[in-house]
């Protein structure tokens, strides 16, 4: 089957999903090249598939060609891809795990996406953003992660209530401070839970307070910070190695 039309019911219903509005209403999302398409299939998130006609494309799932004109709409790139799909929202769980994330306020998409890859990779349990953190169906954010927002749990939620939560846990709650941190390498723990923040503000003071430990990177003296998705994955490796 070949869609040619942009008045075609389905593709009208998608092209929506570029809205974050509509993406919340539908609780669907577009993903957009091979790689990420395979990933969604696997973890059993995939719903619908469009091929750009005449692509050399094989896919072992229903799919539907587009013409150029279709697959450009849908697109968010540049250059436009061969497959483009269609994807359900993870219902969310709850937090699970002795290993967890908290981000406060991210707002780059790059920097989100980095964070999940590197969270994936050092084994954290379960990620949870605040409710001001950048979408995370956002396309930027879905392509930074390569797929690996599939394979590991993320909530939205007020973190001052999961603080709390944890806490009563007995989750070892973590946040970073130059001056009055502790050498990450030093820390000893198989239960906490990490507090990341915004990109110019920081963690948020009221979460500051909540901590029980601060941490720090040993790094030379004539670098004063660095990006927060890079300051993430050195902390998340080194907290990984205990």
């Amino acid at each position: 089957m070949l869609i040619t039309s942009l008045e075609n019911q389905k593709i009208k219903k998608y092209l929506k999903l570029k809205n974050k509005k509509y993406r919340d209403l539908d609780k669907l999302y577009l993903i957009e090249g091979y790689h990420l398409v395979k990933e969604a299939l696997d973890s059993n998130l995939l719903i619908d598939l469009f091929i750009l006609e005449n692509a050399n494309i094989n896919f072992n799932f229903p799919y539907t060609f587009v013409t150029k004109e279709i697959m450009k709409k849908l697109s968010s790139l540049e250059t436009i891809p061969d497959i483009i799909g269609v994807c359900k929202m993870k219902d969310e769980e709850k937090i699970r795990g002795n290993k967890i994330l908290l981000l406060d306020d991210i707002q780059d998409p790059g920097n989100l996406g980095t964070i999940i890859r590197s969270s994936l990779a050092f084994n954290i349990d379960t990620i949870v953003l605040s409710l001001k953190t950048v979408d995370l169906y956002n396309e930027k954010v879905i392509r930074s992660t390569q797929g690996m927002l599939f394979k590991i749990n993320i909530l939205r939620k007020d973190l001052k209530e999961v603080i709390s939560d944890l806490k009563k846990n007995d989750y070892l709650i973590l946040g970073t401070n130059v001056i009055n941190g502790e050498d990450v390498r030093s820390i000893k723990t198989d239960k906490f839970a990490l507090i990341m923040g915004n990109e110019g503000k920081g963690v948020d003071l009221e979460l500051q307070e909540l901590c029980d430990k601060n941490l720090y990177i040993q790094m030379n003296k004539d670098c004063e910070s660095l990006n927060v998705s890079v300051a993430t994955s050195i902390l998340l490796y080194e907290l990984s190695r205990k």
